[in-house]
């Protein structure tokens, strides 16, 4: 595989590229420590990528505390857009392709459709407009780029929804979670293979697309089967996102279509549920280490 470099190696997505990626033995992949590779940083940035000299670079650093963000604009701004220009456009000097990733909370989420990359994006977040203003700046400045829509990830590390309803669940007898917001979990050990396997696939086909596991669900039913798969006995009772006000708003409906991904690089995309199992059961193999 042509040589890779990763921004934003230290989160979630950054450790799920590296568990991947030595699964498949792919050894020309460079995950520099956060202080060597800021994605404020331009200059650094730009000296980075002349001495790395890779053909790709996977961008997983951004903003993501979606409720800090309401207060925190600046700085989500400066991550999720400036920072992501900053990174297009050491690319574009240094002649790389960029895999950016972002999120469905760019979509409004008002009408029961699956989302495709074509359809219009309204955030009604402050995560999301950053977020919506990152890809366009990233399409504007580089033409060699492949952005990456996913959404409600998960694995065996960083925080994320799964690991906080596991230790709520040891905790607690009872829990309330949101009924009315529907969308899928990503499984982001899934999106790593996905974003290795268009490394691997050497394609030009640029652009924006959507991915996610397969299926649908809502956050009430995802606890409920994180407790199912990991026999955790504690009540879940369904609420309205009224019920547990959050400084940011969230998309009612946020299922995306990923019809092109799949075509484009002929991937197959695991369904949530199955990759649920997956996840509990290397959570429970690490914390048995």
């Amino acid at each position: 595989m042509s040589k890779t470099l990763v921004i934003g190696a230290g989160g979630q997505l950054g450790q799920c590229l590296k568990v991947v990626a030595e699964r498949r033995g792919i050894t020309e992949i460079v995950f520099p420590a956060e202080q060597d590779a800021n994605i404020l940083n331009e200059s650094g940035l730009n000296d980075l990528l002349a001495k790395q000299k890779p053909a790709y670079v996977i961008n997983c650093a951004a903003y993501t505390a979606v409720d800090k963000a309401e207060d925190e604009f600046n700085l989500a701004k400066a991550i999720n857009e400036t920072g992501a220009s900053y990174l297009a456009s050491a690319c574009l000097a240094n002649g790389a392709t960029l895999v950016h990733v972002s999120t469905d909370f760019v979509f409004e989420g008002n009408e029961v459709k699956l989302l495709k990359e074509d359809d219009e994006a309204e955030p009604i977040n402050v995560y999301g407009l950053t977020k919506l203003d990152g890809e366009k700046a990233v399409a504007s400045i580089l033409p060699a780029h492949f952005i990456i829509r996913t959404s409600w990830l998960y694995s065996e590390y960083a925080n994320n929804f799964v690991k906080t309803m596991l230790k709520l669940g040891a905790e607690r007898d009872e829990l309330n979670i949101i009924a009315d917001q529907v969308g899928t979990p990503t499984y982001a050990i899934d999106l790593a293979n996905a974003i290795l396997d268009i490394i691997a696939s050497s394609s030009n086909v640029y652009g924006l697309y959507h991915y996610s596991n397969e299926g649908i669900t809502s956050w009430f039913d995802f606890a409920r089967a994180i407790f199912d798969i990991s026999e955790t006995k504690v009540k879940v009772n369904p609420i309205p996102g009224s019920a547990y006000p959050t400084k940011a708003t969230r998309p009612a409906f946020s299922v995306m279509d990923k019809t092109k991904i799949k075509e484009t690089f002929n991937l197959e995309i695991p369904y949530w549920r199955d990759s649920l199992v997956e996840c509990i059961k290397q959570i429970n193999k690490l914390e048995a280490i």
